[in-house]
């Protein structure tokens, strides 16, 4: 496996470290010196992208890394997000430019930083054209404020008119063993454009780990609580077609978490990978994965069994699929 891939006119790791966990998103944050810990523990491991966003933790997120890691800033390139934003305690989406433009001072000061190595759109503002946002962010990179745009959960279709406006360096959608979407068209957009994909949620929201969460195991504010995916009755057809992977997992020998990610780069050269934890054990395991290549057959394998329709409930439930532009497949349209 290469050691490092082309994001943009840098070349890093494929796998990096999802930092949102750490402060929101699958229940209450964890405490700042164990973060501190973690996260320089990642350095230390030779972990180089780390992916964050305003929006996460109210951009608490954003301030965690600079207290904990920013005097080690020339180590890593560090990955946000505009457009899904806050207002004190009020989240929001707007992706005019001036409001992207503020945005980005914003985490600039939060990250404690010059410049944002890879700004995303976060999501769509469907009542802004994509090329006014687009056109914001090239000012920023004019300005040297960030130094590559992206985009994230996007349609093929709105990545081409995006990409036309100024060249995308990467795009971010969920990619699994248990959610193909892109492959109904961004993939093949990204290859034919030279565009970076980073795969977040690589082991399905903590599905393809050693303990399978299920609903009784989440807070009330674990964003899985709104996923069908999750509920009971899907999460134990789900349970039946995770034991294959996992014995193909214990078959070579590997965590099982290790055989979802390394599936994920496995499917293309500009493929990257950011899973995210708040235990040490996994960021060693999910790292480790670099020097795993899967057998040809075992990819084939993994990807017949989980294939999109033997997959038990959608990836968002109705709200959570309104807020995004990406493609579904028939029966999923069907369902929400």
């Amino acid at each position: 496996m290469t050691v490092r891939r082309n994001l943009g006119d840098r070349h890093i790791k494929p796998i990096g470290l999802g930092c949102m966990g750490l402060s929101s998103g699958y229940g209450p944050a964890l405490p700042k010196p164990q973060s501190t810990r973690l996260l320089n523990e990642a350095l230390d491991l030779g972990y180089d992208f780390f992916d964050t966003a305003s929006i996460y933790g109210l951009g608490r997120n954003e301030s965690l890394i600079s207290e904990a890691i920013g005097h080690r800033r020339d180590e890593y390139f560090i990955a946000s997000k505009c457009v899904a934003s806050f207002k004190g305690d009020r989240p929001f989406v707007d992706g005019s430019p001036d409001a992207i433009k503020s945005q980005c001072e914003g985490s600039l000061q939060r990250l404690g930083t010059d410049r944002i190595d890879l700004y995303y759109m976060h999501r769509l503002d469907f009542k802004v054209p994509i090329e006014e946002s687009i056109g914001a962010l090239a000012d920023l990179k004019a300005e040297g404020k960030i130094l590559a745009i992206g985009v994230s959960e996007i349609s093929a279709e709105t990545l081409r008119r995006a990409h036309a406006t100024h060249p995308i360096a990467a795009i971010q959608s969920e990619y699994s063993l248990w959610t193909r979407n892109p492959e109904l068209g961004v993939l093949d957009a990204c290859k034919a454009l030279g565009i970076a994909f980073v795969a977040f949620s690589p082991v399905a929201r903590g599905f393809f780990t050693d303990a399978p969460p299920g609903p009784e195991d989440f807070s009330d504010k674990d964003i899985r609580r709104t996923m069908p995916r999750f509920e009971r009755e899907n999460l134990t057809r789900n349970l039946e077609l995770r034991q294959l992977v996992l014995s193909i997992a214990e078959d070579l020998n590997i965590d099982l978490s290790q055989l979802a990610i390394a599936w994920v780069l496995a499917q293309g050269d500009n493929i990257f990978a950011i899973p995210g934890t708040t235990k040490s054990t996994h960021l060693r395991q999910n790292f480790a994965t670099l020097d795993i290549e899967l057998p040809s057959d075992v990819i084939t394998s993994l990807s017949e069994a989980f294939s999109p329709e033997a997959v038990a409930g959608n990836r968002y439930g109705q709200q959570g699929q309104k807020a995004v532009d990406t493609e579904t497949f028939e029966f999923e349209s069907q369902e929400i």
